[in-house]
């Protein structure tokens, strides 16, 4: 397990058993949880299937409740991102991404709050959910997979797709604006408004060491 320039966020090693008929690996166990939370429940796994260049994202779920989410790839391969987009967290505006594919061996986990998108970078790249609340199309929020200011680690891969929920999403600025971002635990303990965004140049800003990871 490695945690990601953004907080509550990891990449999972899967340990692949190997032999004549092919491979096994454990995908995910209580047994063996992910950060500080202890295990995350699981109410809802799901499987999307897409075809290369197609942009999934930035997806996040309303908090509270908020939606714990572990992700990996298990048929082709994809660019997975994370973003952290809750106001008052010390890793608002950055993201990270790790390549998931069955050739890789990793998954990704993220908490409540935080936003997750991918491109697929083959043919068929089929994605596997396991989510910690079920689906509520009420919360479902997105922010602009494109926003200049992110400045995501796209591929420039011909015939890009979004979907229209994607393609007009707020940037973060915009949904900061409109108060549709989530607040950060600490932050909505303490009851904080929220504030305004950081400057994405600076030391809270995406261009940081979370543009490391492809």
């Amino acid at each position: 397990m490695r945690p990601l320039a953004v907080e509550g966020a990891w990449e999972v090693t899967l340990r692949p058993h190997h032999d004549e008929r092919g491979a096994f690996a454990e995908l995910y166990s209580v047994e063996r949880p992910v950060g500080r939370d202890g295990p995350m429940p699981v109410a809802l796994a799901g499987l999307s299937v897409s075809r290369r260049g197609v942009v999934r994202g930035i997806h996040y779920v309303g908090t509270p409740p908020g939606q714990a989410r572990y992700v990996t790839c298990v048929a082709g391969e994809v660019l997975d991102v994370v973003v952290d987009l809750r106001v008052g967290s010390p890793t608002f505006g950055r993201w990270d991404s790790v390549r998931l594919g069955p050739g890789h061996w990793r998954a990704v986990q993220l908490a409540p709050g935080l936003g997750h998108g991918f491109t697929a970078l083959t043919e068929d790249a089929t994605v596997l959910y396991l989510c910690s609340a079920p689906y509520r199309p009420e919360l479902e929020r997105a922010v602009h997979p494109l926003d200049p200011e992110l400045a995501l680690p796209w591929p420039d891969t011909p015939g890009r797709l979004l979907s229209d929920r994607d393609r007009l999403a707020p940037t973060l600025a915009e949904a900061r604006r409109a108060g549709l971002l989530p607040l950060a635990p600490a932050a909505r303990a303490a009851g904080s408004p929220a504030g305004p965004a950081p400057d994405p140049t600076g030391p809270a800003g995406p261009t940081e060491t979370a543009r490391r990871r492809t």
